[in-house]
């Protein structure tokens, strides 16, 4: 249970980082930067966020329910108008977007690829959009034609390239990248988005063979199912409620996705009490170990200690990389999973003055390890706010205060839908009432019962 001190971080972080999306973004277009540092394109995902986030602000009264729905009509007219062709200039192809794409022109930006998960992200943000907006009005209407029609537009079979796993991208000229979402990993959202397409549908095999190639592993007498960076068990989870649903995977451990996420948590916890490697700051309220921006590649010898240090890597526990660098926002996103260790943590962070002339909440990374100039306390700590990280936090906070997003992608047909093709059944997924809510319009955010819910961590 939250105290007061607890709900008052909870609202003031919310609102902070929110505001990212809201100021950051080009009004016209919807298109919000990957980061706050100067000339940097929009990212596909962090406005897919901005999507889903748009609907949390309405609910907690940080915006208006007409100025919402404006942003988000402009940011959909404009992916549904914007060019689509093999051109290299063209904003996406096939249904699917570029990485980053120019702020202003809506452009193809940095010579990206065609990203098959940011799309993802995005597309899930839409179907959410629709879900939420369901007043019988011009705007609303259109809001959720062009979700739809987004979606329906995506096609899934010509992004397996003949194969049975879904493929990282596509370029102009070089064609599909040579990787596949394959291993457990954020995807996870990707392949249920493609197994429910109304349009172009990937056969259950193709998630078969995903599951064929998970890793179960034991970390301080914890078992699950392994990835080492945290924000792979967290972002699937920012749309799907997991609790008491379970594919065959999980099936056959006995648990099921969100109990997994919560075993990693606690893992992240276990390594940084440990501290193997010996960094500073370290402990049981001080972890969030991910893929994010770090100091920058160096080699520094530290109280004669050889250190290296990274600028962007996917961090993980407990085998690494691991130069030092913490990221807050992970340890947040996971709060749905395991409160009675974030919200001390977040209060830790809070208390660490990672919020000091920050406009938008906690700073992206920082790293104690790292020789700070003279002064300061607390190390190297990154300069940005970036936007694939803010959206989790308002996101994963939702969804521990009230189950908002999870209760509206509940009602989301392509996503139920996509789950059942999974092989997902169970909890509210198996019930006859989740089955006919699936075939009816939602009923507002604000009139469903909104209540907690938890499932008790344990040690099979």
């Amino acid at each position: 249970m939250t105290s007061r001190a607890d709900e008052r971080l909870l609202q003031q972080l919310q609102r902070e980082t929110f505001d990212y999306f809201w100021h950051e973004a080009n009004p016209a277009n919807g298109l919000i930067p990957d980061r706050t540092q100067e000339g940097s394109p929009a990212s596909i995902a962090a406005t897919g966020l901005g999507l889903s986030i748009y609907p949390v602000a309405v609910e907690r009264g940080f915006l208006k329910r007409g100025p919402a729905a404006d942003r988000t009509l402009r940011t959909l007219r404009f992916f549904w108008q914007s060019e689509q062709s093999e051109r290299a200039g063209a904003t996406g192809y096939q249904g699917f977007y570029y990485h980053y794409l120019d702020v202003t022109t809506g452009c193809r930006a940095w010579k990206c690829e065609l990203s098959t998960i940011d799309t993802a992200f995005l597309l899930a943000s839409a179907l959410l959009s629709a879900q939420y907006f369901d007043a019988n009005t011009h705007k609303e209407r259109e809001i959720r034609e062009l979700a739809e029609s987004l979606y329906r537009r995506a096609n899934w079979q010509w992004a397996l390239n003949h194969s049975r796993a879904v493929t990282h991208g596509w370029k102009p000229a070089r064609g599909f990248l040579r990787y596949h979402w394959q291993g457990y990993c954020e995807a996870l959202i990707l392949y249920v988005l493609a197994l429910g397409s109304p349009s172009y549908p990937i056969p259950p095999s193709s998630y078969e063979t995903w599951l064929s190639t998970y890793q179960w592993k034991k970390f301080y007498d914890i078992e699950f199912l392994y990835a080492g960076p945290l924000f792979i068990h967290q972002m699937s989870h920012l749309w799907i409620d997991f609790r008491g649903i379970q594919d065959e995977f999980m099936r056959a451990k006995k648990i099921d996705y969100f109990e997994n996420s919560r075993r990693a948590t606690y893992i992240q916890q276990c390594y940084a009490i440990r501290n193997p490697r010996n960094f500073t700051g370290y402990g049981r309220f001080c972890w969030g170990i991910t893929a994010s921006d770090g100091p920058g590649e160096k080699v520094l010898r530290i109280k004669g200690v050889k250190r290296r240090f990274y600028h962007y890597i996917a961090r993980g526990v407990p085998h690494g990389p691991d130069d030092g660098t913490l990221a807050p926002w992970a340890a947040v996103a996971s709060l749905p999973f395991a409160p009675e260790i974030v919200l001390p943590t977040m209060h830790h962070f809070a208390e660490s003055r990672l919020k000091v002339a920050s406009p938008y909440g906690f700073k992206a990374t920082f790293n104690e390890t790292y020789p700070a100039p003279q002064g300061r306390k607390y190390g190297w700590i990154s300069p940005w706010h970036i936007g694939l990280n803010q959206g989790p936090i308002v996101m994963m906070i939702e969804n521990y205060r009230t189950s908002l997003l999870w209760r509206l992608m509940r009602r989301c047909s392509p996503l139920v839908n996509g789950l059942r093709r999974a092989g997902f059944a169970g909890g509210w997924l198996g019930s006859e009432k989740a089955k006919k809510d699936c075939d009816n319009p939602p009923r507002r955010a604000r009139e469903m019962p909104l209540r907690r819910e938890s499932i008790p961590w344990r040690r099979e």
